[in-house]
């Protein structure tokens, strides 16, 4: 185990910063220290969190990783991850369109994510309508997700070392949760279609994500209960709760967009460039 502060948690997280900042692919952090645990892999996460705000970066949101369990298998994994989500890594697709340069990415995948804005600190609970109330607005969105490891082939452990895979939030265009009849209901049961150049690339639903994004979110908030050195999500925050979808390798010039049925949210567009 490498518990914060330690030497072990300050060389991970020089290894994973050296790797995205020098835009280098490194082998696993596991396959060096197959010691390494969830535990381990959060403390160099937060060694990598205390760094990227001391360089500036404002902590905005967090965002949820394997939620969807059909990539569990493809990817090696067996459970969802988090990660935070800084100022420096958003976009806002004010009406629904936006343009996003990847050239700073290692290996970009895109990801076609529900996400949710906390009006007020929200409960830890698995009561979906409790979780709604302290929310204010909810948007479709995307994440671009990158990773350091070759061919995207890792641990578990080391993308939770890694930012979480995270690399671009596309936030979508916010609907107040006062304008989503059924918003619950409608949040497991809707279906987004996801196009590159016109052309359909993938289909999900809403129940992708853990049963529903709320219940993605349910499960981030009985983690972070478990894990005091990480504070709670807060009022103001974005949470993105997983792909809908698979993972889909994205290179400049391609637009990607969705359509979405059975719940009162409009799709996006992302240019990359």
């Amino acid at each position: 185990m490498i518990p914060p502060g330690s030497s072990g948690a300050t060389a991970g997280a020089e290894r994973i910063l050296d790797a995205f900042d020098s835009r280098r692919l490194i082998p696993p952090l596991s396959r060096d220290d197959p010691s390494l645990d969830e535990d381990g892999a959060y403390a160099i996460a937060l060694e990598i969190y205390s760094r990227r705000v001391r360089r500036g970066e404002k902590p905005v949101g967090r965002k949820i990783g394997f939620t969807n369990r059909r990539t569990w298998v493809e990817y090696g994994v067996s459970a969802p991850i988090w990660g935070h989500v800084y100022d420096s890594t958003v976009h806002h697709a004010r009406a629904g369109e936006t343009r996003v340069p990847v050239g700073h990415l290692l290996q970009p995948r895109l990801e076609v994510e529900i996400q949710l804005h906390f009006a007020q600190t929200p409960p830890v609970t698995r009561d979906e309508h409790a979780i709604l109330e302290s929310i204010d607005w909810i948007a479709q969105g995307f994440e671009i997700v990158q990773c350091p490891f070759p061919d995207w082939e890792f641990a578990g452990v080391d993308t939770i070392a890694a930012y979480a895979v995270h690399g671009a939030l596309v936030v979508g265009a916010p609907v107040p949760v006062s304008e989503i009849e059924q918003c619950v209901d409608r949040l497991r049961g809707f279906e987004v279609v996801l196009s590159r150049d016109g052309a359909q690339q993938a289909r999900g639903v809403g129940a992708n994500v853990l049963g529903s994004p709320l219940l993605a979110f349910a499960h981030l908030a009985e983690v972070l209960s478990a894990q005091s050195r990480f504070a709670p999500v807060q009022a103001g925050e974005i949470v993105s709760t997983g792909t809908l979808t698979g993972l889909a390798p994205v290179s400049p010039g391609e637009v990607w967009s969705t359509t979405i049925s059975g719940i009162d949210l409009p799709g996006s567009s992302i240019s990359i460039a």
